[in-house]
């Protein structure tokens, strides 16, 4: 969204109690101004729209046993932790991001590991390349979205693609959790050899007939 530089008279106790509260919160004096009018007029900002998304994100899978998640208010990004099922336990880490302007991606999903075990190493390569491989063949039919990937050393990421249909901060919170508790599941499955291959192009499958939204 397009912003503009714009002069205001406004009082010198006003300006205090705003920056200070504006400090509690961990954002800036314009940042600030700008939510409370936005709230005034009974306008969404798209700062305030991330913040409801990442929020709602963050209570949907506090129950959750698999995924841990961490969501400071105000920030365009959140991370969930989860815990492999592999000797010595190693940790992924899935970070949100969601950007503030308009386009065929809304975000990006990065998934983070490091682990010294090449066979770790290995067998999630495989997975992040099968899993392509299938949203290639399923979901793109599906949407016509094109999703950029990326695998680096101890990183996959995947844009977010904007929703297939108007959606409420809630709806797409809802995807997005259920995306990755999905993702998240196969994974752990895939390393523990309990899902092949054809199992979880078909565990998938059955997610995108079931899911009201693509993204």
């Amino acid at each position: 969204m397009k912003k503009t530089l714009y002069s205001l008279v406004l009082n010198d106790e006003v300006v205090r109690e705003v920056d200070a509260l504006a400090h509690r919160m961990g954002t800036n004096r314009s940042n600030l101004i700008n939510q409370i009018v936005a709230e005034y007029v009974n306008y969404t900002t798209p700062e305030q729209r991330i913040n409801q998304v990442l929020s709602t994100i963050e209570e949907l899978m506090a129950p959750s046993r698999d995924l841990v998640p961490f969501f400071s208010p105000n920030s365009y990004t959140m991370s969930l932790k989860s815990s492999l099922e592999y000797k010595y336990r190693p940790t992924v880490k899935y970070e949100v991001e969601l950007y503030r302007g308009a386009g065929d991606s809304i975000g990006e999903l990065t998934v983070l590991f490091r682990t010294q075990s090449m066979s770790l190493i290995k067998s999630m390569t495989e997975f992040f390349r099968l899993w392509k491989q299938i949203e290639d063949s399923h979901l793109k039919p599906l949407t016509g979205a094109e999703i950029d990937y990326a695998l680096y050393d101890g990183k996959f990421v995947r844009d977010i693609a904007a929703p297939s249909k108007d959606c409420t901060a809630q709806e797409l919170a809802s995807a997005l959790s259920n995306y990755i508790t999905l993702f998240d599941k196969l994974l752990k499955g895939y390393l523990a050899d309990r899902y092949s291959p054809h199992e979880i192009e078909g565990a998938y499958c059955s997610y995108l007939n079931n899911a009201s939204l693509y993204i």
